[in-house]
């Protein structure tokens, strides 16, 4: 990348364009000093982030000091960063970290739901969650008995233990690739792929403890 080119991306950048470049531009330029670089991506995350943190941490005052939290951790170890290195998974990587740290200084354990529906991309396995649960009927008392159901999925979801939990939510949730989830939690990919099926098959026979599945 040349001097040149970089001007050009900062100049749009500055000028209100920063739709029109990547992630890892913005890293960039935010790390030559531009802070702009720094607020656009932290409003292209806000919505998906604090999203994700709200179903990790269950709380949305403790996923609002977690998300600041996040963003100052960036700030901190921005010479960390290495250039070209996807900014997305680097950034899940330290707001996961900061989720869990929360959790336990607040000695809370509580779990996120699955009642939200994904919007697409879910894998085979994560999106058997619901599918394990839920039928194709819609009349009122199926509803009743769906709804019914997904409070007895959520109490299982609960009991899950951080490190499958944090998999569920990041694969079902969020649609990472089993790579991505990999660089996030700093484990083989083929661990990614043994806890979210350690997770799946616990949640089956909870399910088939309780009648659901």
């Amino acid at each position: 990348m040349n001097k040149t080119s970089q001007a050009s991306v900062t100049k749009k950048v500055l000028e209100g364009a920063g739709a029109e470049v990547s992630d890892e531009w913005l890293m960039k330029g935010y790390l030559e000093g531009h802070e702009t670089c720094l607020a656009i991506l932290i409003r292209r995350y806000e919505r998906e982030l604090f999203s994700y943190l709200r179903r990790l941490t269950t709380e949305a005052s403790l996923a609002e000091d977690v998300f600041q939290n996040t963003f100052l951790q960036v700030h901190l170890k921005r010479h960390l960063y290495e250039e070209g290195r996807p900014f997305r998974p680097w950034l899940y990587t330290i707001a996961t970290h900061q989720a869990i740290d929360a959790l336990r200084r607040n000695r809370r354990h509580q779990r996120p739901s699955l009642d939200t529906e994904h919007d697409g991309g879910r894998y085979d396995a994560a999106s058997s969650l619901l599918d394990m649960v839920a039928g194709d009927k819609s009349d009122p008392q199926a509803d009743a008995e769906r709804s019914e159901r997904r409070e007895l999925v959520r109490a299982a979801v609960d009991a899950l233990a951080d490190h499958l939990r944090v998999v569920v939510v990041l694969s079902y949730y969020q649609g990472m690739k089993y790579k991505d989830i990999a660089d996030v939690l700093d484990i083989p990919v083929g661990t990614v792929k043994s806890r979210l099926h350690t997770a799946v098959k616990r949640l089956s026979d909870e399910w088939g403890r309780l009648g659901l599945a």
